[in-house]
């Protein structure tokens, strides 16, 4: 079956509004993209931004009466904003096709440092001898895809090649899908703590947890204001972003341990000194800033 596809490049501003009026018309979907490729990293807390200019798309699966509604949609726009043109609405028809193998393609097997790969559930592990982590692409954040997480999971192998991760308790702040977490107990850590503020990330951590046969008394997963404030880890990695990482810089020190280790992921290379000015005001000793794609990684430890 073919679907119809309605778009716009519009104004910030005048996204809510027509979102409303595709819903209204019975959209199954609706898409916001970036018309121009910028893409926002890092948005202030508590706002949802979009672009200079936005592409918004609606999807259809009613190829009736398109004419209608496209004078529908003008005459509501006029209505609420009678001051403002309505947006140029584009239409086409979309072939039917296997959307869900199409997208599976893009996610292929990927090998961080020198053991460890990260393997979708519908792919053979490329070297069943290696540490394979079964993730699939979800909801929350951290496939292993982005630079970023990337970024640890390539620190974590290095640890774990160099013996240094047997063993170990590690704290994973603002654990997204459990990637950071199941990895090092895949590689060698004994226990592993992850805290996130979303439910879904949590659900997920489990989730992915169980797909990669890690015992539930191995991985505790919780709110950061349900973990014991005394308790301090000998690994802690937090990739989130560099404003909640300056603002948590306390927190998140304090839960290293004498001798302990930390990984911070999640920042642009214009952000790194903040962040290591953040740390070190906490006793931390950090090590020089690594880069992939922009993107930082910072280490360091606590000393003993």
């Amino acid at each position: 079956m073919p679907w119809l596809q309605l778009k716009a490049r519009i104004a910030p501003e005048q996204a809510e509004l027509l979102e409303e009026l595709l819903l209204a018309e019975g959209a199954t979907a609706i898409t916001l993209q970036d018309a121009q490729d910028d893409p926002v990293f890092e948005p202030e807390r508590g706002t949802t931004p979009l672009w200079e200019e936005t592409v918004l798309t609606g999807l259809y699966d009613d190829l009736e009466g398109l004419p209608d509604m496209l004078e529908r949609l003008a005459a509501a726009w006029a209505e609420s904003e009678p001051s403002e043109s309505c947006p140029v609405i584009e239409h086409e028809l979309l072939e039917d096709r296997d959307w869900e193998r199409e997208w599976m393609q893009d996610f292929t097997p990927l090998q961080m440092g020198e053991r460890l790969w990260i393997v979708p559930s519908w792919h053979e592990p490329p070297n069943p001898e290696a540490v394979n982590l079964r993730l699939d692409p979800g909801l929350a954040f951290g496939t292993g895809t982005h630079a970023t997480t990337a970024l640890c999971l390539a620190w974590l192998d290095g640890l774990a090649v160099a013996g240094n991760l047997d063993g170990l308790e590690v704290l994973d702040v603002g654990c997204g899908s459990g990637i950071l977490a199941i990895a090092a107990l895949k590689l060698g850590a004994n226990r592993a703590t992850g805290t996130d503020i979303d439910p879904q990330a949590l659900s997920a951590s489990r989730d992915n947890a169980e797909r990669n046969a890690i015992a539930e008394h191995r991985l505790q997963l919780c709110y950061p204001e349900q973990l014991d404030a005394r308790r301090q880890f000998p690994l802690v990695i937090a990739n989130i972003l560099a404003g909640p990482l300056v603002e948590l810089a306390d927190e998140i020190a304090s839960r290293v341990a004498p001798g302990g280790h930390l990984a911070l992921s999640g920042i642009l290379e214009n952000q790194a000194n903040e962040v290591l000015d953040a740390y070190q005001e906490q006793g931390m000793v950090m090590d020089e800033p690594e880069v992939r794609e922009g993107w930082i990684r910072l280490t360091g430890h606590r000393p003993a």
